[in-house]
């Protein structure tokens, strides 16, 4: 066809060809010398370290054996009765013979890795890359920091067996409501959720009993899939049990 360029590149498993031609290969941009420094900031770059995040991850938490995870505001000062009542928690595992796993930052992650390790039990942070500098507690026994959420997700639900899910903001909220989504599309199983303080998730249980289930969003199975206590030793044996099974996902309408 007239106009259409001959040339052509492998580079690898890609084909380059016409415009799309690269004017050196792969090895010789490897070894120049000089450039800036914009190819790490690059999505291909990323995927490489997220990547690495995963393997360090797994790497790192394959052998730690049963644990339960624990969400909770980095807010919550060292008075305060949730506080104390993390560290309770935190010791009630370590005794059960389950680790700890957090976030690793300050308020109810670091209260139930400090009752952890106090208990003579494997604390476990998992921190996060943020904006504001935030390092993980000292009372940490094995931690790592995650770049990216989602890394950092999939680490808290492939090595906690159950969550006890205490006073938060917004990423408490997105943990327990995404452990929530996995167990009712089954994409996890006897899960047990355990949110610990009454007076705090009250209202949004009656939001999601009065709004959600009755305007059909959820089924009466689906409030099912969690527990609610007030009692630190209670919210342990909670968690150490099955989760209930979830309802059946409903049957998709065509058209």
């Amino acid at each position: 066809m007239a106009g259409v360029s001959k040339r052509s590149r492998t580079q690898g498993p890609v084909i380059r060809r016409h415009d799309q031609v690269l004017p050196t290969t792969t090895d010789e941009r490897l070894l120049a010398s000089k450039g800036d420094g914009g190819w790490v900031h690059a999505d291909p770059w990323r995927v490489l370290r997220i990547q690495a995040e995963f393997v360090e991850g797994f790497g790192t938490l394959a052998e730690i054996g049963p644990g339960i995870g624990v969400f909770g505001s980095a807010r919550t000062p060292r008075k305060d009765p949730m506080y104390l009542a993390a560290t309770r928690i935190g010791r009630g595992l370590a005794e059960a013979g389950l680790a700890t796993i957090t976030g690793g930052g300050p308020g109810i992650m670091e209260a139930a890795n400090k009752g952890a390790l106090e208990a003579g039990g494997l604390s476990v942070g998992l921190g996060i890359e943020l904006p504001f500098e935030q390092s993980l507690n000292k009372y940490v026994s094995l931690g790592i920091n995650f770049r990216y959420f989602f890394a950092r997700k999939v680490m808290f639900l492939k090595y906690s067996q159950g969550f006890v899910v205490m006073p938060g903001g917004f990423g408490t909220f997105d943990e327990v409501f995404e452990a929530l989504t996995l167990v009712q599309t089954r994409k996890v199983s006897s899960f047990p959720i355990v949110l610990f303080g009454s007076a705090f998730w009250t209202p949004l249980l009656g939001w999601l009993t009065e709004q959600v289930l009755v305007d059909g969003y959820v089924s009466r199975r689906d409030l099912e899939l969690f527990q609610l206590t007030d009692d630190p030793e209670e919210a342990v044996a909670l968690v150490t049990r099955p989760g209930p099974e979830p309802s059946a996902a409903p049957t998709a309408q065509m058209s």
